[in-house]
């Protein structure tokens, strides 16, 4: 920075920042815009002024933040007319919601990482926003540092998308990962992963889908110019995937992920396309883009009319790579501020449905526990058809009580295939349908 640059810069009113939070994320966001403050200058053309950081117990150590800018009255903080930019890092619906709209209608501009809340009630931030006549960026709320939320809503605006498929869970991905490389259990896999810090105390919202499904509502919502909550998402989690079930994939030349699967339906008999949007564990082919991806990364593999095939992955969680995501925003809604303007709200103008799980077509393998007996196999082909799923390869494992077969079928809905499983399961040779998963990306 030559002299003439510090001097415009020092002369010219800062914006003024308030950061929300001061976890992990929060605590390196504090630290980079205080260790960057020229190189940030020079990007936004205008210095950043850190005015306070709400936190809930003050007394505790952060090492390399000013003591001075911490407080608890996080409602004043939102409230202070001379605030330019908000940063939201509580997490969570409220108080978050609450402080959102309160910084909003207040006239400042918002950075948020809080996936739960744009999938829950993003309809509501986007209207304020709107109506105040500023910013809500949120690129951090979906696969940490991976740029993901600005290609959906800016870049590829002006094309179709016909499809987003992403692993956008890195604690699921380092369980199922490991599962396949090491041919460890489910349990045993997760014990490691909550000791190296990949998943919570209470890792419910992974391994359960709930983290993958709101992040899916966010992609689905954006990709197709709807409306897509948290509630519309299918959602399956992996507590019920087996080692067997690797081993099974290991045999199709398959890998075990748990995917967010965002699509547009085929129309319908007046032209119209729904959203189809589903978060549950599958078998890719390992030759699949999204197969190769290991460890805590998250990636997304997007699909559109011009601009064909994309992909995009990263580290999908920590301090450093969202914080990372949320300096990006920062930047952005700063520079939109001194010009005057604001960037992209809400697109929901195609109000597309979203289609019941019953109607998606996909291919499924099934384990099934049977009599060694003859005319058993004759009798389950026959029920299969039935019902209208046509079986592309069948395998037999083990003889009398411990005879197994493993099915692969052709494409079929969802809604046959589950009265096909029911089915099943009254069959007198059938002692147990072990494991149903579907096999996706080919």
């Amino acid at each position: 920075m030559n002299t003439t640059e510090a001097e415009q810069l020092s002369a010219a009113a800062p914006l003024r920042v308030a950061v929300l939070g001061c976890g992990n994320v929060g605590t390196e966001v504090v630290k980079l815009i205080t260790e960057r403050g020229d190189d940030l200058a020079m990007r936004i053309g205008r210095r950043l002024e850190l005015i306070g950081v709400a936190v809930r117990r003050p007394s505790l150590p952060r090492p390399g933040i000013d003591a001075a800018l911490l407080t608890t009255d996080v409602d004043s903080l939102v409230r202070r007319d001379d605030v330019d930019l908000v940063i939201e890092l509580i997490g969570g619906i409220e108080p978050a919601r609450s402080l959102i709209i309160t910084a909003l209608e207040h006239g400042a501009s918002v950075v948020t990482a809080n996936k739960a809340l744009l999938a829950e009630d993003g309809t509501t931030l986007y209207a304020a926003a709107e109506k105040a006549g500023v910013d809500l960026y949120f690129e951090a709320a979906v696969a940490g540092a991976i740029p993901i939320i600005r290609p959906l809503r800016e870049s590829l605006v002006g094309d179709e998308i016909t499809s987003v498929m992403g692993i956008v869970n890195g604690t699921t991905n380092f369980i199922l990962d490991k599962m396949d490389s090491e041919g460890s259990s489910f349990a045993e896999t997760l014990e490691e992963a909550q000791a190296l810090g990949y998943a919570e105390a209470d890792p419910t919202a992974d391994i359960e889908g709930f983290d993958a499904a709101a992040k899916a509502a966010i992609l689905s919502s954006l990709a197709f110019h709807s409306r897509v909550s948290s509630a519309d998402v299918y959602r399956e989690g992996i507590t019920e995937v087996t080692a067997g079930d690797i081993a099974s994939a290991r045999e199709m030349g398959c890998v075990v992920k748990l995917l967010a699967i965002c699509a547009l339906t085929d129309p319908d008999d007046a032209g119209e396309r729904a959203v189809s949007v589903r978060v549950h564990p599958a078998m890719i082919p390992r030759s699949h883009p999204l197969a190769t991806v290991g460890g805590p990364y998250n990636a997304v593999f997007v699909e559109s009319r011009s601009a064909g095939r994309l992909m995009f992955t990263g580290p999908g969680a920590g301090g450093q790579p969202t914080a990372s995501a949320v300096l990006g925003d920062l930047v952005t809604v700063a520079r939109n501020r001194l010009r005057g303007a604001a960037g992209p709200g809400e697109s929901s103008y195609a109000q597309r449905a979203v289609s019941p799980i019953g109607e998606v077509v996909t291919r499924y393998h099934l384990s099934l526990d049977v009599a060694d007996v003859v005319g058993v196999l004759a009798r389950i082909a026959q029920l299969f058809a039935d019902y209208g799923v046509s079986i592309q390869t069948v395998r037999q494992q083990g003889r009398e009580a411990d005879a197994k077969l493993v099915i692969v079928t052709h494409r079929a809905t969802d809604a046959a295939l589950s009265a096909t499983v029911d089915a099943l399961q009254k069959l007198d040779v059938v002692t147990q349908v072990t494991s149903v998963m579907r096999v996706e990306g080919e």
